[in-house]
């Protein structure tokens, strides 16, 4: 588990970056959590596809929600004045079979 703050003006990655050529090719998931006394954030994400950009949700507040980041190659958020948002980065752990 790795835990950062990203304080999110304009548009921001998350986590990735354009410059990235390749999609992640293994399972991480990351947390995002929105400061309970920031603005409202618009997330979306995408992959190394020329216009992949796709936003799925704007978080409130205080919310969270947690994004699978296999084949992408970056988040990110939006802001139109600005908020702290905390990621958390996850390794799934599988049980036996």
């Amino acid at each position: 588990m790795y835990t950062y703050d990203v304080k999110v003006r304009d548009t921001m990655y998350l986590w990735g970056s354009a410059g990235i050529t390749v999609n992640l090719a293994w399972a991480l998931l990351l947390v995002i959590r929105n400061d309970v006394l920031g603005d409202p954030v618009t997330v979306g994400t995408e992959t190394t596809t020329t216009d992949s950009r796709k936003t799925f949700g704007v978080l409130q507040p205080g919310e969270c929600y947690t994004i699978p980041l296999l084949g992408l190659r970056g988040v990110f958020a939006t802001c139109d004045v600005d908020s702290n948002v905390t990621c958390t980065i996850l390794v799934p752990q599988l049980g036996p079979a």
